[in-house]
């Protein structure tokens, strides 16, 4: 507990470094280049929850930029940083430590550190790419990439955008709050135990390229289809994104995304579908054919954005995975070939000020027993029941003092501060000794406090 109380002693003392030392607004390259502040496009004036001038941003490639720029920024590329440190408790300790490195519990980290190349590349082209240092797993890999070209028409009477992302994983280049890559939690500890059971789509983020043909007709509807194929292993070996147990995609792999949305009086709201198939070599085996996963899923979003002192939200998202586990069974690891695996998600968001902001969010998975993928071997990560079923409740408090239009220093640095709790009534198909060694789902409930600062 000693131990305990110097690291919290250290992390506020560091956020309230963080206070006294900036005045600051949005992701700095973005605000050099539209003149904006964050709170023009980020909901919580920090990403990456969207308002409509933030869809809108994204939608038309990063392109938008100031009518009246700063002529002392004319030739400042948009480059940009952030850094993230954090401090994570959860109920019971973890025997062999959080992760390598780091001790059973109470720990303090870098969690991440990444350099951006963000905004305007052409009048029709713009990027998003992020490199990052993984403090936890101490190494260096190619994040999140979104380039795209961009271009708008007339179609008849109506408005007509369109164009190309080429990116790095599936889902990357929504404009919603509802599909993998940016979904909530925007931020959570990496050295807190996790269900084992996610969907394919959720973890092939850096190890595959791709490429999406998108339109918003009206301002209403809007639609993306393309598709994704594995890097080669030493494409993936150097940018960091390697791993070897990691399934491989046979061929390619084609996304789609569908979605309607509409304004009116203060309120926003859309109702979308996206999805994905792939056939993959289970951990990279070849020779004895393809598993074939099938990803379909649903969301909507609703906003509240007539008085943005008081901003409401609510998003939810439902995924079905069905696997057609062929090699798998061939190799041993699986005991079914037919499985699925059901996910859903639901947060409501309230923002004060722009400033103050409350989350509360809801997931749960449940899934085919399958004790070959959901093995009892390993303690902690294990289970025992061979079921992935899990369930969970996050409350989230955010502060982010900066970010708007009369920030000073508008340009150069953001921050935001942030306590997320998290209680599991379910891990890993269990409530009371779930992995077969005595652990319980509530001995992984974790508090998570981090601050997070771009610049």
């Amino acid at each position: 507990m000693i131990v305990a109380r110097e690291n919290l002693y250290l992390l506020v003392s560091l956020l309230i470094f963080f206070l006294v030392s900036f005045d600051a607004s949005a992701m700095p390259s973005f605000s050099r280049q539209t003149g904006m502040a964050c709170s023009s496009c980020h909901v919580q004036s920090f990403g990456p929850g969207l308002t409509p001038t933030g869809r809108n941003f994204k939608l038309n490639g990063y392109t938008a930029k100031s009518n009246n720029p700063d002529p002392n920024l004319k030739y400042v590329p948009p480059i940009s940083g952030m850094i993230r440190g954090s401090f994570t408790h959860t109920e019971r300790d973890q025997p062999d430590g959080a992760a390598d490195r780091y001790g059973r519990n109470d720990n303090m980290a870098l969690d991440e550190a990444s350099v951006f190349y963000a905004g305007r590349i052409t009048s029709k082209a713009g990027a998003f790419v992020q490199g990052t240092y993984g403090g936890i797993e101490n190494k260096w890999e190619l994040d999140n990439a979104d380039i795209r070209v961009a271009d708008h028409t007339d179609f008849g009477s109506n408005s007509l955008v369109y164009g190309i992302s080429t990116n790095n994983s599936p889902s990357v280049s929504d404009l919603w709050n509802t599909t993998p890559v940016w979904s909530f939690p925007y931020a959570s500890s990496d050295l807190a135990p996790t269900p084992a059971a996610g969907p394919l789509i959720d973890t092939l983020g850096g190890q595959v390229i791709g490429a999406t043909g998108y339109m918003m007709w009206k301002n209403l509807l809007y639609v993306e289809a393309g598709g994704y194929s594995m890097l080669p292993k030493n494409a993936q070996k150097g940018v960091g994104t390697f791993d070897s147990e990691q399934n491989r995609i046979n061929g390619g792999a084609p996304y789609w995304r569908l979605a309607l949305q509409h304004a009116w009086g203060g309120h926003y709201g859309a109702i979308g579908t996206f999805g994905m198939q792939a056939n993959v070599n289970p951990q990279r085996l070849q020779g004895v054919g393809t598993d074939n996963y099938y990803d379909y899923g649903v969301d909507a979003t609703y906003q509240y954005l007539g008085n943005m002192a008081h901003i409401f939200e609510l998003n939810a998202s439902y995924l079905r995975e069905q696997r057609d586990m062929n090699a798998s069974v061939a190799l041993g690891l699986a005991e079914k070939r037919n499985s699925s695996l059901d996910t859903a998600r639901i947060r409501a968001g309230y923002t004060y000020l722009q400033t103050y902001g409350l989350s509360l969010f809801y997931t749960q998975a449940t899934g085919t027993r399958d004790s070959l993928i959901y093995s009892a071997e390993d303690p902690i990560s294990g289970s025992r029941t061979g079921k992935p079923d899990s369930q969970s409740f996050t409350a989230e408090v955010s502060y982010t003092p900066f970010g708007k239009s009369y920030s000073t220093l508008s340009t150069l640095t953001n921050l935001r501060l942030a306590v997320q709790y998290v209680h599991h009534f379910q891990f890993n198909g269990g409530i009371r000794n779930y992995d077969g060694f005595g652990r319980s789902a509530v001995g992984n409930d974790t508090l998570y406090v981090n601050a997070w600062l771009a610049f």
